[in-house]
């Protein structure tokens, strides 16, 4: 069991598969898997140094039926989460955040307000920010910048932002055998184009 911040109690299974298919659902991979798979390519590739975020947590009870089988039975998330993943690539600072959709939109209630806030605090130190979102359904993923979520996370008067929105704002990435996902090559065509 995992207690955020706010003491809600939420239910945390780490061992249970997960029942819907992913956007990758031929490779049986999500799209957590396919960002931490690419950005072992581009480490080990020396294109650049991106890692997902560890969650801050306190631990509270561990269960220990045996020495080598120890198991978190309750912890507190002692921060509220940023974003999932951050890093450097051709000396810039990137953070982003990654999420699924099985809808044909991206619901704001899938990102949190201090997740925007950090996001909008990157743009303003010259970060590169942006969001990955997977349409499940689709099979496809998109990089959007953060800008456009940002705006309309405060100023629209829908609840989510529309897949045609997103599909004419944000970028296609690739998916292949290596990189899953190459979401750098779009990083190059977006934000570094006037750098070559």
């Amino acid at each position: 069991m995992v207690n955020y911040p706010n003491m809600k109690k939420r239910q945390m299974s780490v061992s249970q598969p997960s029942t819907h298919k992913h956007y990758t659902a031929h490779r049986g991979m999500s799209l957590e898997e396919d960002i931490s798979l690419s950005n072992e390519y581009y480490l080990t590739t020396q294109k650049a140094v991106i890692y997902k975020k560890p969650t801050p947590i306190q631990i509270v009870k561990v269960d220990y039926p045996r020495r080598e089988a120890a198991k978190i039975v309750e912890a507190y998330y002692k921060t509220p989460s940023t974003t999932d993943y951050n890093g450097i690539y051709k000396g810039k600072y990137i953070d982003f955040e990654a999420k699924e959709t099985r809808i044909k939109s991206f619901p704001f209630a899938n990102i949190s307000l201090h997740q925007v806030e950090h996001l909008q605090r990157i743009i303003d130190h010259g970060g590169i920010a942006f969001i990955i979102i997977a349409f499940t359904s689709l099979n496809e993923v998109y990089l959007i910048d953060a800008s456009y979520i940002i705006h309309d996370y405060y100023h629209s008067q829908r609840k989510s932002m529309t897949y045609d929105k997103i599909k004419t704002l944000g970028h296609l990435i690739s998916q292949g055998f290596q990189p899953r996902l190459d979401y750098l090559k779009v990083v190059d065509e977006v934000y570094l184009k006037e750098d070559e």
